[in-house]
């Protein structure tokens, strides 16, 4: 008998990665369908109008572009990376161009391709994810440089600008943790990450103080709604100290409106107990107290915990755990650093979605816009989460001990 036929079997197909991935598809196709039915049935949109539906459309194009990217070596990939991000970032700079860039709810961040939207941020996650693998994958002496932490940075901070501009500011923060994952993967030196951290985490502190407590002349220039959300986020007051009685009545009433959101979402997560009110059944959906316009989206996680409870939200936990573990153990298994690189991106990426928005959902966080992968409502979003499971599977099917 050959060494080959002596050799354990490998499978091609990570499949306790895409079991996870499809359970979550499955859920969000449930959910989004829950959460949009009241108002669709109400209005007689026909099937293909219907937001599951167009979601499904959605999942079928993802799973075909992650099986496309997949079927080709991500080290061919990684070559094409500065092309894409010069692309990417031209088409970035398109969407902030009146006329081009479509606007929807105050903000440019979309470009309008007839029958659908597409928002070219999700995709620069992914494109800034490769470009940085590619870069990074050099001798570790030259990683010792600190020019090289510094090119590094310039090549996040452009789409970070770009995206801040639009104005889509929980898009560009979500740029930071991969970066910072990937250099230390990569091997730069500890004291340069600590130093960066300590100056983001600075600079951070500042911010917030600054909009907590500056007054109206030193405040640093943000979005009215940015500053609002924060200011929800603190408990603090809208009016400023000097307010009339007026004045601090109507910044009163604007605070409520701003919060009415979050609150509405911390009651229906609240209200779930342990089993949830069933599919379908959700109050806060069918009563019209969790707006209808985000609980597809922003607030998904809320309408799976009010109708499955805490069973339904453990659920969802578990299929991101799987999801990201399995991530992990792919970048173990990588054979080379470019591979073990975006497996590292691409999970830091997931993770500081899914933080995000649950935290969102529950009051940790501020409100940020950051959808919640594979569940949310999104074309652009449902897309990129699939084509970035799409390159954990590229790594897996590459893996060291492994030829095709």
């Amino acid at each position: 008998m050959s060494d080959l036929a002596l050799q354990p079997r490998n499978p091609r197909l990570d499949w306790p990665l895409w079991l996870a991935v499809g359970g979550l598809m499955v859920l969000g196709l449930l959910f989004v369908a829950s959460a949009t039915a009241p108002a669709e049935e109400h209005n007689q949109l026909a099937l293909w109008d219907r937001s599951w539906f167009r979601q499904a459309i959605w999942y079928g194009v993802g799973l075909a572009a992650a099986v496309a990217l997949s079927s080709v070596d991500y080290s061919v990939l990684a070559r094409w990376a500065p092309v894409a991000y010069w692309s990417l970032m031209g088409v970035l700079a398109l969407v902030l161009v009146p006329g081009i860039g479509a606007v929807r709810y105050g903000a440019r961040r979309w470009l309008d391709l007839g029958p659908f939207q597409v928002q070219p941020s999700e995709f620069a996650k992914l494109v800034l994810i490769v470009m940085l693998a590619h870069f990074l994958s050099r001798p570790a002496d030259e990683l010792r440089r600190p020019e090289v932490l510094w090119k590094a940075l310039g090549w996040m901070a452009l789409p970070f600008v770009l995206i801040l501009k639009e104005p889509d500011l929980g898009s560009a923060l979500l740029l930071v943790p991969p970066t910072l994952a990937m250099l230390l993967a990569a091997g730069v030196p500890r004291r340069y990450i600590q130093r960066l951290v300590a100056g983001c985490v600075l600079v951070g502190g500042l911010l917030v103080l600054n909009v907590l407590f500056a007054p109206p002349a030193w405040q640093i220039r943000l979005e009215e709604y940015q500053r609002q959300r924060l200011l929800v986020y603190f408990g603090r007051d809208f009016a400023p100290p000097d307010a009339t009685p007026e004045e601090r009545q109507r910044a009163r009433a604007l605070q409520e409106a701003r919060s009415y959101q979050v609150r509405q979402a911390l009651i229906a997560v609240g209200s779930g107990g342990w089993w949830g009110k069933g599919w379908g059944q959700g109050t806060q959906i069918a009563l019209g107290f969790l707006p209808r316009t985000a609980a597809h989206n922003d607030f998904i996680f809320s309408v799976i915990a009010e109708e499955k409870g805490f069973i339904g939200s453990v659920t969802v936990l578990t299929l991101y755990g799987v999801v990201l573990l399995r991530g992990m153990h792919i970048a173990r298994q990588a054979r080379d650093r470019l591979g073990r690189l975006m497996a590292v991106g691409v999970v830091t990426l997931l993770f500081s979605q899914v933080f995000l928005n649950i935290g969102m959902n529950i009051r940790l966080m501020p409100v940020t816009g950051v959808p919640l992968p594979l569940l949310s409502y999104g074309g652009s979003s449902v897309v990129t989460s699939l084509i970035a499971a799409g390159l954990l599977q590229n790594v897996y099917l590459h893996r060291k001990g492994y030829g095709p």
